[in-house]
């Protein structure tokens, strides 16, 4: 009986790990198809067609040649206006003949609107299918457009993982830092002070190592990274992953199945932070998104 009995707990311990393994996969998965549905809405990244940098005065916007924000595009209109940078402020100027929507509201021919500045709000234009928002990028002004068409888009399927294992789901120590922000430098060649988090400490294959943490102000702390199979199976210039801020005694933790690679491996037209030298681990992380594409 007591033989018995003790079989039929080892059953139910089995059963009771493997439903709390099935869940873990489960949430993970339940992830994924949320992070590909954010890829494919009008703001994801798979959409993007152009980066048009400004240079000071008026920049002219359409497909015809000699354009300074030139559209290849046989759907676009061979200018559809202008764009006045001077100082930190862009102005748009319609075509005379054809007009944009500026946040939802048509404009009028002919006429200048605001559309970058100081105490200006964000615009978001849109012509047809086409929307585009100024940025900047250090010192750096230009347009980000999206043709909501595009084929990168339509062809669009899934991302290659691989497979979801626990053991890339590792407990840490996030230490305080000890200078208060990090320098980071972007595909652009551009290098900027950001808020530093700290250093997230964790071991794996009886090794310490450790990834620097950057605070974006958001829920989750934020870590740009590369390992020994960037390049190989990933994305050549790292990958990113969320981390949950820490309690009290620093203690977080790291799951390196939800590492996802960055825009630029979907885009040229983005302009993603590279890892800091100190985040390239000497440590081969099968776990995450690999490449997708040749970006």
């Amino acid at each position: 009986m007591k033989k018995y009995l003790l079989s039929i707990l080892a059953v139910l311990i089995f059963q009771f790990a493997q439903a709390q393994d099935n869940e873990y996969v489960n949430s993970i998965n339940q992830w994924h198809r949320a992070r590909i549905e954010d890829l494919k809405k009008p703001n994801g990244w798979l959409n993007l067609e152009g980066l048009f940098w400004f240079h000071k005065g008026n920049n002219t916007f359409g497909k015809e040649k000699g354009a300074d924000c030139h559209y290849d595009n046989s759907e676009f209109p061979n200018l559809l206006g202008s764009f006045i940078y001077e100082g930190d402020s862009v102005v748009w100027v319609n075509n005379k003949e054809v007009a944009i929507n500026i946040n939802k509201t048509k404009s009028n021919p002919g006429q200048a609107y605001k559309v970058f500045g100081n105490n200006t709000k964000d615009a978001v234009m849109d012509w047809s299918h086409f929307s585009w928002v100024v940025i900047k990028r250090e010192d750096k002004v230009g347009i980000r457009f999206r043709n909501l068409n595009a084929q990168t888009l339509l062809s669009f399927k899934d991302i290659e993982r691989f497979p979801i294992k626990k053991e890339w789901h590792i407990k840490g120590k996030l230490v305080q830092p000890a200078q208060d922000f990090l320098m980071i430098t972007n595909v652009l060649g551009q290098t900027a002070a950001t808020k530093n988090a700290g250093k997230f400490e964790f071991e794996k294959n009886g090794q310490i190592f450790s990834l620097d943490v950057i605070d974006e102000g958001g829920k989750n702390l934020f870590i740009v990274f590369a390992d020994q199979t960037s390049g190989v199976s990933t994305y050549g210039a790292g990958r990113f992953i969320e981390l949950p801020k820490p309690d009290a005694a620093g203690n977080t933790e790291i799951d390196f199945n939800n590492a996802y690679n960055p825009p630029c491996a979907f885009t040229a037209f983005a302009t993603c932070p590279l890892p800091p030298k100190q985040n390239r681990l000497a440590l081969k992380i099968e776990a995450g998104e690999k490449n997708y594409g040749h970006h």
